[in-house]
């Protein structure tokens, strides 16, 4: 197995101290990547290098980079059969999770080609004669990017895209659970053609991520920050951000809630609940983890849900014979576990599934579910749900706004103007009536509210995040000054 070397100015480097950490396979055990431990004086290094590439990239033609870009998504698909290997023996994932992975950041890297001429400014009226006045937006500087493991590519590609394409140079902090996944959305980007020390990559072992994190947000280059992950992590990211005055975009946990009102069609509120809960094991921000049903549909809700439950069983995803892959490891594995056992302790019913057998878990399904219970409030990242019954509409919106989080949610309902009111009174940056709450795509404005973050990634709002507004003027000189 090959070492995977630091990405800095464009050249494959050992970390300055040797040392190197390992991602083992979470089915079989087996050492799945090892990676270089970068220092904090590799990371001084990583935005060194951006830093000395931004002046030239930061002028370059919107052409240039869109040139990149556009190639970039092509050698990203181009390299599809090795992001499988990799997302399978680094984090369980099924060949299908990780093509989804490859094919829609791919649309976000030709998605954010299309942004390099909608950089704009505009002119704003003076009071002062002679005067022309500009709101103009440029580059930032130096972006620090940070993904998680979950749906890798995607979200790594999604922390690279728009602020190359806004003319910033990035250092990119890989994951620690799957290192090789993140390394080979650099490369891709760097086989298309990047001048040198315009994307750099830096691997860690986790005992040192805290440092090198801390090493990255200081550096005085580095001008924004973004980072997707859990909420715990978010904070501190947040708050050493906060120390430095460097602006940030953060998308973190989620609990999003699913409402199914009395008018829904059930069929296809269970057909969209069952891909918004289970769909790459519920290791999705957006993953449905609360059903808010109301009470006369419950029954017939719950039951036809449970028959689809039973047939999303977990195996090994290098044989492909199953729906299900791997949770990440056994640690995910048996908080779960507890998660269901502290519930059905407390009267809750576990309508359907459970099966765990090391990192691999069945579909779960646990109806009854009340405020007393763990998982009522604590995010799951699993592949179990909850329902919550409840008599109304206000209850229900009630219980879908009793999280901390606020990143994804759903209402089904066959009166859409119903059901869209009731969207608007859920507390959560993304809502989708009568859609699954996993649903993303390269030109939306996606992020969340409360605990889930703040900032939007996608489209022209990711450009407002990773460009510096000026404002400029120009003035004709016969200014008469008071002294």
């Amino acid at each position: 197995m090959d070492l995977l070397g630091l990405l800095i100015n464009n050249e494959t480097l050992p970390a300055s101290g040797g040392k190197t950490f390992t991602r083992k396979n979470p089915i079989s055990g087996e050492v799945a990547t090892e990676a270089a431990a970068a220092t904090t004086d590799d990371a001084q290094r990583a935005a060194d290098a951006a830093a000395a590439a931004f002046p030239e990239w930061s002028r370059s033609s919107p052409k240039t980079r869109r040139t990149v870009l556009l190639k970039a998504a092509d050698m990203l698909e181009a390299n599809g059969p090795q992001f499988v290997a990799a997302m399978g023996a680094e984090i369980g994932a099924t060949a299908g999770w990780a093509m989804f992975n490859v094919t829609l950041a791919a649309d976000m890297l030709r998605e954010a080609a299309s942004l390099v001429t909608q950089i704009k400014g505009e002119i704003i009226p003076s009071n002062r004669p002679g005067s022309t006045a500009m709101a103009v937006r440029q580059p930032a500087g130096v972006v620090l990017a940070m993904a998680p493991w979950n749906a890798p590519v995607i979200l790594g590609v999604r922390a690279l895209a728009t602020p190359l394409a806004c003319g910033n140079t990035v250092v990119m902090k890989t994951s620690e659970l799957c290192p090789r996944t993140h390394h080979l959305i650099v490369s891709s980007l760097l086989q298309a053609g990047l001048p040198a020390g315009v994307l750099n990559a830096v691997s860690n072992a986790p005992e040192d991520a805290a440092e090198i994190v801390e090493a990255l947000i200081a550096h005085p280059a580095v001008r924004r920050v973004n980072f997707t992950g859990s909420t715990r992590v978010g904070r501190i990211i947040a708050e050493k951000a906060g120390r430095y005055l460097k602006p940030a975009l953060l998308e973190l946990g989620g609990k999003a809630p699913f409402v199914v009102l009395d008018d829904a069609d059930l069929d296809e509120a269970v057909a969209a609940a069952a891909f918004g809960a289970y769909m790459n094991q519920g290791q999705i921000c957006m993953s449905t983890e609360r059903i808010v049903v109301m009470e006369s549909v419950a029954d017939a809700f719950v039951e036809k849900l449970a028959v689809k439950a039973r047939t999303l069983i977990a195996g090994d995803p290098r044989e492909g014979k199953t729906p299900l892959g791997s949770v990440v490891d056994v640690s995910a594995a048996q908080r779960i576990e507890q998660l269901i056992k502290d519930a059905t302790s407390k009267g809750a019913v576990l309508a359907a599934g459970g099966r765990i057998d090391g990192t691999l878990m069945d579909a779960a399904l646990l109806d009854h579910v009340s405020p007393a219970m763990r998982i009522y409030g604590e995010e799951s990242f699993g592949p179990v749900v909850t329902v919550v019954r409840v008599g109304s509409i206000d209850e229900a919106v009630r219980v879908a706004n009793d999280t901390e989080y606020g990143l994804s949610s759903a209402v089904f309902g066959g009166d859409v103007n119903r059901a869209l009111a009731v969207a608007r009174r859920i507390e959560s940056g993304i809502c989708h009536v009568n859609g699954p709450t996993v649903h993303d795509e390269a030109q939306m404005p996606f992020g969340g509210t409360k605990a889930s973050g703040y900032g939007r990634f996608g489209g022209n709002w990711g450009i407002h995040e990773f460009t510096e507004l000026r404002w400029i003027t120009v003035q004709d000189g016969h200014i008469h000054y008071p002294i």
